[in-house]
């Protein structure tokens, strides 16, 4: 099964977004892709509950209805912009979520984490992640009316963003490492993070770990392939060259989880 794995897409923040994430959902089913992998932050914030739904939410879950009658499963990795992904509303359209998500391709093994919570260092934004996803906030959102509801998440959305902001776009390379070797040690071959927005990987022999460019700024995705191989794909699905900002880390270093 070919699996396209889209990163950061934030639909909603950017111009004529809705269309183009319709366009490549629809352009996926006709290629054949058989799951859809939305690696956190699919929109500028995602609710479980459909009161606080907007219309490009609405747009693009319209389209992921008939994707997935024709065959297609969506799924849905957490990110720090989703919350309550598991409410009945939101789990009536997808086929599932997760806060990690594993798959086997080709023989090799897969993990998927968002990686706002890779920074360990990141006190602050932890403290405000787990008081705005608990069971306690779950309730207040349930009993709010929509108008205040939306107003408050996006309030609190944009503090979380300050908050993280320095780690997101200043790699915490340190804790990536560590955090790839450890799953490499558990034996995932391929590790996919998304959140930092721009593409940074280490390697160690036939392990790997990325962090996957976001849709949002570059039209990019990752396809990957039935054989257990992928690539960085465009809009159209035409392959396109995977081009780093920060050098690639590669042997022994990413393996140690030492700091470079």
């Amino acid at each position: 099964m070919k699996r396209l794995i889209i990163a950061d897409a934030h639909v909603g923040q950017g111009t004529d977004d809705c269309r183009a994430m319709t366009s490549l959902v629809e352009r996926a089913g006709a290629s054949g892709v058989g799951e859809l992998i939305y690696l956190g932050d699919a929109f500028q914030y995602l609710i479980g509950m459909s009161k606080f739904w907007t219309t490009g939410v609405h747009r693009v879950l319209e389209c992921w209805r008939q994707a997935r009658s024709d065959g297609m499963e969506i799924g849905i990795v957490e990110g720090n912009r989703d919350f309550f992904l598991d409410a009945p509303d939101l789990a009536a359209e997808i086929d599932w979520s997760a806060r990690v998500r594993e798959f086997v391709a080709g023989g090799r093994r897969y993990r998927l984490v968002h990686g706002d919570l890779v920074n360990r260092r990141d006190f602050q934004y932890r403290f405000w992640s787990t008081i705005s996803k608990s069971g306690v906030a779950r309730v207040w959102a349930g009993l709010l009316p929509r108008s205040a509801a939306v107003a408050i998440v996006r309030r609190m959305e944009a503090h979380l963003a300050t908050t993280n902001r320095k780690f997101r776009y200043t790699k915490p390379i340190a804790d990536l490492e560590k955090s790839a070797a450890e799953a490499w040690a558990e034996g995932i071959g391929t590790v996919f993070w998304g959140h930092f927005h721009s593409p940074w990987m280490c390697s160690d022999g036939d392990h790997e770990a990325l962090i996957i460019p976001a849709w949002l700024e570059n039209r990019s995705s990752v396809l990957v392939r039935g054989d257990g191989g992928w690539s960085l794909v465009d809009d159209s699905l035409q392959e396109k060259q995977l081009v780093f900002e920060d050098e690639p880390v590669i042997g022994a270093t990413a393996a140690a989880g030492t700091e470079s």
